[in-house]
Parts: C-alpha cells; sequence; structure tokens
C-alpha cells in the first residue's frame, strides 16, 4: 500500500515508532523528509520496497554485491536474493546477511555450486538432491524457493534436464521455482509448459530472440496458458533481460507485470543499465502504467508471493519498514538492457528509509 502526503499549513503526517513498531500514525510531526514538487512540499510514503531478485554474495563475481548496497541504501527494505548459492554456499550467504541492516530472504540454488560458475546445469554432477534437501531442512524459513536458470550457457548441452528435475524436487519440497529465461535453447515454449501455479518467470521481459513472443510480436499460447494457471510475472531488469520493445509488446496485449525487480548486483548498480530500484521503477512510469501499480509491484505483490502481507503494509503494530519516495517533474533519459533510450517528465527519488524502525535520510 502506499499513501501520499502533502505539508498542509505546514504540518505533516508522522508516524510514531516505538521498539521498531508502528504505535501510531499522526500529524504534526517532522519524521517525514519532504519533496518540492510543482511548488507544493510532497512525499509518499510505501511500505517498504521490496525487491524480489538480487544478487547478495559478494564473493561470488560478477554476480554479486554487498547486501545494504542493494538494500536499504536504495530505498528497499527486504531483498531477495535470487539463488546466488546453492547447498555448497547457502550456510555462507544467509550468515553474512545477518550483519546487514536489509531484511534478506533467499531462493536456492538448484545446482550446488550456484553462481561461483556461470554454466552450474551444464553437468549433472552438480545437481545433488540430498545436499539440496538438507539445506531446504536447515534453512526452510529463510529459503523461499528454488531458482534455475534455464538458458543456453548455464544449461548447454543438458537442455531441459535441469528444469525437469527442479520441477520434481519443488513438487516434493512443496517449494515453487523461481526460473529464469534466456537465450535458446531450451525453448522458451517448453519452459512455460513446466511451470505450475506459484512459480516464478523472471526475465519474462527480455528481448533475446527466445523470448515470450513469436516473431510478428504476438505472445505464445504456452505463455497465455500459464498465466492462467497461475504463474508469477517478475521483471528481473539485469544487465541483458529488460527491453522496452518487449515491455511494449506486453502492455499492448495486456500482460502485465505481478513484481518490479532489478536483478541488481555490483556492475549493474554502479555502470548500468539497472543502477537502482528507482531507476528501474521510473522505466514504467514512463511505460504508462499508474504509480498505484508500479509501486504495489515492490510491495503489496512481492509481500503476497512470500506470503509475508506484513511487509506489504503500514499498520499500526507491524514492524516499520517504510520507503519514503517523491515523483519529481524533469526531464530524464533512461536505458533499456538492450541500449535503446527513452525520455521521461517523471521520475522516482527515494527520499528516506526506515527498516525495522530504524530511520536512515
Amino acid at each position: 500500500m502506499f499513501t501520499r502526503f502533502r505539508t498542509v499549513k505546514e504540518r505533516t503526517i508522522d508516524f510514531v515508532i516505538e521498539e521498531g513498531r508502528i504505535v501510531q500514525i499522526e500529524q504534526g510531526g517532522t519524521l517525514l523528509a519532504h519533496a518540492d514538487v510543482d511548488g507544493e512540499y510532497c512525499i509518499y510514503a510505501s511500505s517498504g520496497w521490496i525487491d524480489m531478485h538480487t544478487h547478495a554474495f559478494p564473493e561470488f563475481q560478477p554476480y554479486g554485491d554487498q547486501v545494504d548496497a542493494i538494500g536499504y541504501q536504495l530505498g528497499v527494505t527486504t531483498i531477495v536474493d535470487a539463488g546466488s548459492t546453492g547447498s555448497d554456499r547457502i550456510a555462507d550467504l544467509l550468515a553474512s546477511c545477518q550483519k546487514a541492516r536489509t531484511n534478506v530472504l533467499s531462493f536456492l540454488n538448484i545446482s550446488s555450486v550456484g553462481l561461483a560458475r556461470v554454466d552450474e546445469l551444464s553437468t549433472n554432477d552438480w545437481l545433488q538432491e540430498q545436499a539440496l534437501l538438507r539445506a531446504i531442512h536447515d534453512y526452510g524459513e529463510q529459503i523461499v524457493g528454488l531458482k534455475a536458470r534455464i538458458s543456453r550457457s548455464v544449461v548447454q548441452e543438458n537442455g531441459i534436464a535441469p528444469l525437469r528435475e527442479a520441477r520434481r524436487i519443488a513438487d516434493q519440497t512443496k517449494k515453487p521455482l523461481m526460473v529464469h529465461i534466456g537465450s535458446g535453447p531450451p525453448d522458451v515454449r517448453r519452459i512455460l509448459q513446466l511451470l505450475k501455479k506459484g512459480d516464478i518467470l523472471t526475465h519474462y521481459l527480455n528481448g533475446k530472440p527466445n523470448n515470450v513472443f513469436d516473431e510478428n510480436g504476438v505472445p505464445y499460447p504456452e505463455l497465455l496458458e500459464a498465466i492462467e494457471r497461475g504463474i508469477h510475472l517478475d521483471v528481473g531488469h539485469g544487465s541483458a533481460s529488460f527491453s522496452f520493445q518487449i515491455a511494449e509488446q506486453a502492455k499492448k496485449y495486456g500482460i502485465t507485470f505481478n513484481t518490479i525487480s532489478t536483478d541488481i548486483y555490483q556492475e549493474n548498480r554502479l555502470n548500468g543499465p539497472v543502477y537502482s530500484m528507482s531507476n528501474v521503477l521510473t522505466k514504467f512510469l514512463a511505460l504508462g502504467y499508474p504509480l498505484a501499480a508500479v509501486i504495489g509491484a515492490v510491495t503489496v505483490q512481492p509481500a503476497s508471493w512470500l506470503k509475508r502481507p506484513e511487509l506489504g503494509r503500514l499498520v499500526v503494530g507491524d514492524l516499520a519498514n517504510v520507503t519514503l519516495f517523491s515523483v519529481d517533474q524533469k526531464p530524464v533519459t533512461l536505458v533499456d538492457s538492450e541500449g535503446i533510450e527513452r525520455r521521461t517528465n517523471r521520475s522516482i527519488h527515494v527520499q528516506g528509509v526506515i527498516v525495522n524502525g530504524e530511520y536512515f535520510s
């Protein structure tokens, strides 16, 4: 949820927080920062942003970063690591996250080596079922699902087989899948056929030849059938997985995101095209989506999928996780993963964040 706050006769709306929890929401305080929009002091306060696709294990390069650098410092109060580690290193990832201020959850890579390699599903030697089951048993509360990267560079000659194995283990453990799509083979239509209700298709707006639209820009029937079954569409922008053209095609056919995520790590945070969650959200404003839908895709929607509704609301009694932001009216240039630019006159900027009751400006 999100609420708009304006100064009225120099009064602002204030959160009263005690021991990390919201105990009152009232007028007259000065906790909230202000942003000057069209001559009026205006700010939005939403429940803390949730990024469903990040890479937060800095030991694994190039796909890694410091938790807080991609978390609260960018206005995100909860990050979900998207399978940086498998059973070999999941304990190390979760231990390192305990030192962070940002809230952290994780997918578990079905490959034991995780992103220590970029071809982690190219051999069956790294599909170690018993180690995977032990990791789920040991860290089940923090592991929200299983991650399988199913694209040519990752699976190589193994094709669709790793996804079939992931499907079997997901069904056995009752953990949903997050499936990465990219260059084929395997053909994206074969991947879609294996996804069930609650599974996440990430990178669904990528501009590679093996995307979810045919050569005429029409969505594949397999995509529409998967949506009908209840799969969850996640953006997962990343360095190579978001195309304005594909996003415009999706919007044309009414195929909209469930969650907007960044697929952020150090390289694309510092050098683009991701930079930050606010930058990615601005791209969806530029595509013509309403602000409420855009913010809902990083609050209510991911909180619902995670079965943690308290992360997607502002309610007295909850831990205070809040993102404060403005919508500025000035020209900016946005760049997708294909290097294509779009200009817009509205951009989202973080003004502050409250993480578990602690305020950072």
